[in-house]
């Protein structure tokens, strides 16, 4: 009797090593090349200082203030076609305010601001702060935070306690003041863009009911429990219409700029 062929049992491959020890490569990519692109806005800060003061000697130079205000002009381009703010753009921006500050406490002349390293960490910190409590109940998202802690530390770096040096007085003008009525001319242009939002889609008792839902997170903070605010907040993520608050962010702060510079000029 003929003996049965049989196919050989194939052997399965050995499972490849895995070697990142639970570490996201392509996320430490991505923060790796954060310092080269700060590096470049730091180039442009006192790329726009040269050019302010050749092309207007006589005046207080406001190329950084220019080339932050670039900044946040594209992190809002980005955060309405996207409806996000990417870490490739917020990250480097904050790390660049630190290295101006870095840099006036070494005394090397990159610009006309006054505020060293230290007072960028606090208009870093102040505009986390003031974006915090919104971003636990899910009102912005954190590309929105990093992109307003971005402006925080240029602000810090370039205003400091006294405001630049230069012959226009602006003494008046310092890191929290700026960065604290800056977010507050955000909010209430974030305000209207919300208000024009109801009025073109007149879901009034939604609304309504989500103004509600909002207070009520906002006093569970308020009483310690900004966990279940949180909860709260992401499961309205489903139902809620989506602003992109990094626009009325960029419409705010170029807003108060504009009119404390105009008033100082």
């Amino acid at each position: 009797m003929p003996e049965l062929l049989t196919q050989p049992t194939p052997t399965a491959a050995p499972a490849a090593h895995d070697d990142s020890l639970g570490i996201d490569r392509e996320f430490v990519t991505q923060m790796a090349r954060m310092p080269a692109l700060a590096l470049v806005w730091v180039a442009a800060g006192a790329a726009a200082h040269q050019l302010w003061a050749l092309a207007s000697p006589a005046t207080t130079n406001y190329g950084p203030l220019v080339v932050i205000c670039a900044g946040m002009v594209l992190a809002a381009v980005i955060d309405g076609w996207a409806l996000k703010v990417p870490n490739w753009v917020t990250m480097p921006l904050v790390l660049s305010g630190w290295m101006l500050g870095l840099l006036h406490d070494l005394n090397v002349p990159i610009d006309s601001g006054t505020g060293g390293f230290t007072l960028s960490l606090l208009g870093t910190g102040l505009g986390l702060a003031l974006l915090l409590p919104i971003l636990l109940i899910g009102g912005v998202g954190a590309g929105d935070v990093k992109m307003q802690m971005g402006f925080g530390a240029w602000v810090g770096a370039y205003f400091g306690a006294t405001g630049p040096t230069g012959p226009t007085d602006l003494s008046n003008l310092h890191t929290a003041g700026v960065v604290f009525w800056a977010f507050a001319f955000g909010a209430i242009a974030g305000g209207a863009f919300g208000l024009v939002m109801i009025l073109m889609r007149r879901k009034w008792g939604a609304n309504v009911n989500m103004v509600r839902e909002i207070f009520t997170d906002l006093q569970l903070i308020a009483s310690g429990s900004p966990r279940a605010a949180a909860d709260r907040a992401q499961d309205r993520r489903k139902i809620w219409d989506k602003l992109p608050y990094g626009i009325p962010l960029c419409v705010g702060f170029l807003l108060y700029l504009a009119y404390v510079l105009g008033m100082a000029g």
